[in-house]
Parts: structure tokens; C-alpha cells; sequence
């Protein structure tokens, strides 16, 4: 029944369909054709040609090209091989040469096919369609963007001739690895120009576009080579080439010569560009995710350069030292360096061999804080509401509330200590008895400033004084959050990106943080007094070679399945977690403190 119905639908749509196209426009009593009416409302010298968009370090250094729908790299018409031309009408548009820019019959057959499945899986698009679609509109899938996308076809085909068109399609289409239009792609894959490829080549690359991703020669390019040898026998079964010749085509090796763009430090331009979608959606008020990313890629389209605060020197040493420090290859790890002076991050590494798409450890891994969230939940809290220095007495020894009985680590007891010992040697149970004391929901106020995404309600429990969170948090928030202390108290969110500036070099965004009074200078002072001795004779003394100054805290969660260390020295505070993706015990690579030597690489000045 559905079927039949979609059927009279069509048979009802399509005579309204061609009468918006060819029928006369009424106003007043007075007919206006609609020729008139598309030339004033279509203007075709508004195109979407995309621009390169840049990221930059903080001196200035190009350090990522961001190439988005098209490249800037024009072939002209002559420039473009008439084999591949072929290729594209016959696979894609076998009515090019004759219909007005839409093609009705390949329209119904669409329609029929979208109302038994409930859904648009079909476009009819012509080749005029798709680069309506790409040059002035955009990919979005509904029935109001495929009559916009008919009425700029028609009027493009008004305006320009057929071998223009196929030459701006030409342009146009996407080849997958940034490669926009021929010319691009040539020079992506093949390293050539359009008219030195061979007719393989050429047919090659036609495979491409119909499913970038899918067809993404570098990926999948058995994938890519069966569509090309598809399409050489349309060409022969529509008699543009001879059989044996489809047959030799099909034999010819293909040879792929890729270099990648220029993207020197991955780690941090990913980052830069997750901060950008942050800055874009909180200045311009978008909440809705498809809207978002549609306004992020027309800024990336239009030529934007991203003024990052990336400090090229510590990049590289922050890369280094996790590479080098974690032999294991299923150990993974992530650091984060901030200058908390200016607020600046110029630093991230999002794990070891990290490459562009990879899962970013750094702001996507959210882990068991374990001891390393004491300075921010437990002590500065209680120095906060409480009249006590280091020297104050606590207990230290077993403690059980409500059937929650935390033990220090090894499970010794240590009876009366002072505030230092019990901070620098991270005893847990002395932990627990200042966070009961200050109020579970009341030291949890405290982090409001930091805004920690995954930590809720459900975290308020006397275990979150060690770690114990039901997600977590992740190297980013927590470095973050560090700065604090050497800020004397004040916490101002950091950032990667210092600005964005359009392609005439005016400014479009920035960020507007306002500081927040998070602990009282004291406070601040008293956390990071302890955070120094902490390195000098606590557990982490291995950090100690950094200098004279350096302060920071070490945390270990349960059965060794996660290693931190966060801390400052000089104008930076840096982060560093160490763990395996699926959390598993690394008792074995313990005493070799792996976090607390690739802190200390990355700091030593």
C-alpha cells in the first residue's frame, strides 16, 4: 500500500515540480517568468571556493594547512583530459549533454525509491546538481535543499555553457585526503598533473568521489582499484572504449606517490581545532552539534589562520619524553604543559606515536585521579575554612566509616603526623579525615571553577578524597586546574588558540575569560609549599632534577592501573598520566616512575 501511494505522490509532485521550473511566476495579475525571478535571486558570483586555513605556533610557524571542500588548485578546461571527463558522464550523468540541469525521470525513480524506504537514500543528482550542491550550497539531505539545488542547477546551466560546467565540476569534487578537484588530486596521489595521468590513473581517481571515505585510495585501495575496473567497463558496455582496451587498463599497475600535508605537531593542532569548535559555539551561541560543525567548516573553508600558544621547543620535548619513556608498547600515555602565567597551554602530547584522529589522551581520556587529586579536593579545601600550617597534627591510622575502610598504601599505619608528612608521602587515611571534616559536598564546591565534565553528584563520596570516581578526569582538566596554585589562588581557564583572523587578517574571535577567585592567596601558598617538599622528599623525588623551585603531586590508583604526576616549575605547570587504554595493572614498570622521569624531561631547565 505504502508503495502505491508513493507512486501517486510522485505522479502528483512531479507536474507541480516542473510547473515551479517552467510555468510563469504570478504577482499582481501580471506574469513574471521565472528566468527573471532566479536571475534576481541566484546569484552565481557567490560561490563557496574554500581557501587554505592555517595554524600557527606562537612564533609565527606554519605548523598545520587545513584544506577543506576546495582546493585552490584550478585546472582549467584544456588542462583536464577529455578520457576522464567520460569517465564522470557515463558513471555519473549519462543525460549531461542534454537535459536543462535536472533530470525528471532520474528525479521519480528517486522519489519512488526514498518513500518506500522512509528515508533520501537516493539523489538524482545530476553533474550540474552536484556542483550546485558543492559550490553554492550544501550537503545536508532534504527535500527543501534538492529543490534549491534544481533551481541553481537550471540557472547555472543558463549561465554557462556545458563544458564550463563540467569543468567547474571538475574543480569541485571531492577526492578524499583533502584533495579537492582534479588537479588536486592528481598532484595528491600521483604527484602529476591532470594531462600526464594515464587513462588507468584517470579512471583511478573517477573512483573516488562517488564515496570519498569508503573509496580512500590509501585506506582501501582494493576498494578504490574494483570501482576503477567497474567503471572501465561502463565505458566499454556504452562503447567510449574497446573492450581489450577496458581489459589492458584494468592490468596497468597503479602506483600511488602521497605525501602528507604539512601537519609538523598533530597532537596539538587536533586539540587546537576541538578549542576551535568551543570558541565558535560559545561566542556565536550554537548548542546544536550539525550547526556547529557546519559553521566550523565554512571558517575552515574560508581561509581562517589560528593563532595558537604552541611553544615549539616544549612540543617537542613533551613528544619526546613519552615516547621515549614508554617502551612497553601497551602502555600509553599523555602530557599536558600550561604556562600559568598567561594562562597559555603550549604543550600537549596525545599519546605515544599519536597521529591526526587518533583518540587524544589528553582531553579524551578521562581516568581515576588516585592520590593526585588531594591538593584540589582534600587540602586546599581544608586550608581554606580551617586555621592550620603543615605542622598541624593528623591521624593517620585505620580508619572505617559506614563499612569504607581505605588503607594508606602497603597498608601501613602511621599514627599521629603532621599536615607535610601525611601530604608528601600521600597517606590515605589522613585524606579521608579532612575530607569529612571540611564536608563531602562542601569540598566539591570548590571545584565548580575547574568545571570538570565528567564529575557528578554521584562522585560525592568520602572515596573521591584518593581518586575514587565513577569516570573521571582528564590530563587536561587536571593540569588545568594546577595552575591555581601558582596563581595564588586565582584560576583562569588555559588555552591553545590566542585568536582567529579571517583571510583580510581582521580578527573574528578570541576568548573573553574572566579569572575566578577559586582558594584565598594563603590557601594556594600553604598547597604549594607542601607540592615542593613533595619533590624534594616525598614521592616524588625522581622529578626532582627539574629545579631548585619545581613542586608537584604524584597519584596511583588501584592496582597500578593509572600513573600521574601534575606540577609547576618556572612559568609552566605541567600534567602527565600514564596508563593502557583498557586500564590493566602496570605494577611491573612501578618502581621505574615513568611519569614522574617524563615530567621531568619535559621541565629540567
Amino acid at each position: 500500500m505504502r508503495i502505491i501511494t508513493g507512486y501517486l505522490l510522485i505522479l502528483l509532485l512531479i507536474p507541480a515540480f516542473i510547473a515551479v521550473v517552467i510555468l510563469t511566476y504570478t504577482e499582481a495579475g501580471n506574469a513574471v517568468s521565472i528566468s527573471k525571478t532566479l536571475d534576481e535571486k541566484i546569484d552565481l558570483t557567490e560561490t563557496k571556493l574554500s581557501q587554505t586555513s592555517l595554524i600557527l605556533a606562537n612564533n609565527g610557524e606554519v605548523i598545520s594547512e587545513i584544506h577543506r571542500p576546495m582546493n585552490r588548485s584550478y585546472a582549467a578546461g584544456h588542462e583536464i583530459p577529455d578520457f576522464i571527463k567520460e569517465v564522470f558522464i557515463v558513471s555519473e550523468d549519462r543525460n549531461f549533454e542534454k537535459h536543462p540541469g535536472f533530470d525528471l525521470p532520474a528525479i521519480g525513480r528517486a522519489l519512488a525509491i526514498n518513500i518506500h524506504s522512509d528515508d533520501i537514500e537516493q539523489g538524482a543528482s545530476t553533474i550540474t546538481q552536484q556542483l550546485a550542491r558543492n559550490q553554492y550550497l550544501n550537503h545536508h539531505k532534504s527535500y527543501n535543499r534538492k529543490l534549491s539545488e534544481v533551481l541553481y542547477a537550471y540557472q547555472l546551466e543558463k549561465t554557462f555553457t556545458k563544458p564550463e560546467i563540467l569543468e567547474q565540476y571538475m574543480n569541485a569534487i571531492y577526492f578524499h585526503n583533502n584533495a579537492y578537484g582534479i588537479k588536486a588530486a592528481a598532484d595528491f596521489y600521483f604527484k602529476k598533473a591532470p594531462l600526464d595521468l594515464s587513462q588507468a590513473e584517470q579512471a583511478f581517481l573517477a573512483a573516488i568521489p562517488n564515496n570519498p571515505s569508503y573509496y580512500d585510495p590509501i585506506e582501501h585501495f582494493d576498494r578504490a582499484k574494483k570501482r576503477q575496473e567497474r567503471l572501465l567497463d561502463q565505458l566499454a558496455q556504452h562503447g567510449k572504449i574497446k573492450p581489450e582496451t577496458a581489459e589492458n587498463l584494468k592490468k596497468e599497475p597503479i602506483t600511488l606517490k602521497v605525501d602528507s600535508r604539512k601537519n609538523s605537531y598533530p597532537d596539538y593542532s587536533s586539540y587546537a581545532l576541538h578549542e576551535l569548535r568551543e570558541l565558535v559555539s560559545e561566542q556565536e551561541n550554537l548548542d546544536d552539534n550539525e550547526e556547529l560543525t557546519t559553521r566550523v567548516e565554512e571558517l575552515l573553508r574560508s581561509g581562517v589562520t589560528i593563532h595558537s600558544n604552541l611553544d615549539i621547543v616544549l612540543q617537542k620535548q613533551a613528544v619526546q619524553a613519552v615516547e621515549s619513556r614508554l617502551p612497553d608498547a601497551t602502555v600509553q600515555g599523555a602530557a599536558v604543559v600550561i604556562n600559568h602565567e598567561t594562562g597559555q597551554i603550549v604543550a600537549v602530547s596525545g599519546g605515544k606515536g599519536y597521529q591526526s584522529g587518533d583518540f587524544h589522551r589528553a582531553y579524551q581520556a578521562f581516568r581515576q585521579p588516585g592520590s593526585s587529586i588531594k591538593p584540589l579536593l582534600v587540602y586546599a579545601p581544608y586550608f581554606e575554612r580551617f586555621e592550620a600550617n603543615k605542622d598541624f597534627p593528623i591521624n593517620a591510622g585505620p580508619l572505617c566509616i559506614k563499612g569504607y575502610c581505605p588503607r594508606n598504601y602497603g597498608g601501613s599505619n602511621y599514627g599521629m603526623v603532621t599536615l607535610e608528612k601525611a601530604f608528601i608521602h600521600s597517606y590515605n587515611t589522613p585524606a579521608i579525615r579532612i575530607f569529612q571534616q571540611v564536608g563531602v559536598d562542601e569540598a566539591f564546591s570548590d571545584l565548580a571553577p575547574f568545571k570538570l565534565k565528567k564529575v557528578t553528584t554521584q562522585d560525592h563520596v568520602l572515596a573521591a578524597a584518593v581518586g575514587g570516581f565513577t569516570t573521571g578526569v582528564s590530563p587536561l582538566e587536571m593540569t588545568s586546574a594546577y595552575t591555581v596554585f601558582s596563581n595564588k589562588g586565582l584560576y583562569l581557564k588555559p588555552r591553545a588558540i590566542s585568536k582567529v583572523t579571517g583571510a583580510d587578517g581582521e580578527v573574528l574571535y578570541r576568548w573573553n575569560d574572566e579569572p575566578v577567585q577559586a582558594w584565598n592567596p594563603s590557601t594556594a601558598e600553604k598547597v604549594r609549599s607542601l607540592m615542593q617538599k613533595t619533590v624534594t622528599t616525598g614521592t616524588a623525588r625522581k622529578a626532582a632534577g627539574a629545579g631548585l623551585g619545581a613542586g608537584g603531586k604524584t597519584g596511583t590508583t588501584n592496582d597500578f592501573k593509572d600513573f600521574w604526576f601534575i606540577g609547576f616549575n618556572g612559568p609552566y605547570t605541567a600534567g602527565v598520566w600514564i596508563g593502557k587504554d583498557k586500564p590493566e595493572s602496570m605494577e611491573y614498570i612501578n618502581h621505574q616512575s615513568p611519569h614522574l622521569l617524563i615530567w621531568r624531561d619535559i621541565m629540567k631547565k
